[in-house]
């Protein structure tokens, strides 16, 4: 019974390494000429004092409009001018069954929103 969990563990493994390699890429490196390396912007919302990261594939139901989230200015790409993404709006929605402290939606209508969690 061991052996037969050995491959769904090697599996398992893998792909969390994969997922922490993607994670920590970083756009423009100093192999570049940009001099220090600058990561990539994550998309990070904040709503009543919380930052909310997005979460994939999780059903959830929107519920009603709490009110506007902020999502950051991002400058992630060398050569761009400062800020060439600038600080943005995007209306926030209850998670119907959660805390907005817990959770949130965010998006331009209830149908498009996407799930975000506090962290």
């Amino acid at each position: 019974m061991f052996a037969a969990l050995q491959p769904g563990r090697r599996l398992l493994m893998a792909a969390l390494l994969v997922t922490a390699a993607v994670g920590c890429t970083e756009a423009g490196g100093a192999a570049e000429g940009g001099g220090a390396a600058e990561a990539s912007c994550a998309y990070v919302v904040t709503y009543a004092n919380r930052s909310y990261l997005d979460v994939a594939n999780t059903d959830f139901t929107v519920g009603k409009k709490l009110g506007t989230a902020t999502i950051p200015a991002c400058d992630d790409t060398p050569n761009d001018p400062p800020d060439a993404i600038g600080e943005q709006r995007i209306t926030a929605y209850a998670v119907e069954g959660m805390d907005p402290a817990v959770a949130i939606a965010v998006g331009d209508t209830p149908a498009s929103a996407i799930l975000m969690k506090a962290r």
